[in-house]
């Protein structure tokens, strides 16, 4: 028994290479000042933890704190989710950041 047209390969289409929305890429300079921007206010953030933390850490050690950047207000829980979910509804219209409170200011080291 022979088996005709078996190794007759059908074509492949050519695989599209790019973004899919090219008029939303960034360009490189705008990329570098968001990164800027995102780092300086981390470092906002950093502060009012570490001002927080020798008080805070002798009572809740290993707790998780969220941080809202312009009161300066926080909110402590056990678990992270639940602080991120004490935090939208005591910050509704405001961006928060959640530290956990030990020497690091996070779970683990790298």
């Amino acid at each position: 028994m022979k088996f005709k047209n078996m190794t007759k390969l059908t074509p492949k289409s050519p695989r599209r290479r790019g973004r899919i929305f090219p008029a939303l890429t960034l360009s490189p300079e705008e990329l570098a000042r968001l990164k800027a921007e995102d780092e300086a206010e981390y470092q906002r953030y950093r502060a009012i933890f570490e001002r927080l933390r020798p008080d805070l850490i002798t009572y809740d050690y290993g707790w998780y704190i969220a941080i809202e950047l312009n009161s300066g207000d926080y909110v402590i829980d056990q678990d992270k989710e639940p602080a991120h979910k004490k935090a939208r509804e005591k910050f509704p219209n405001a961006d928060h950041c959640v530290f956990c409170l030990n020497e690091f200011g996070a779970v683990g080291r790298i």
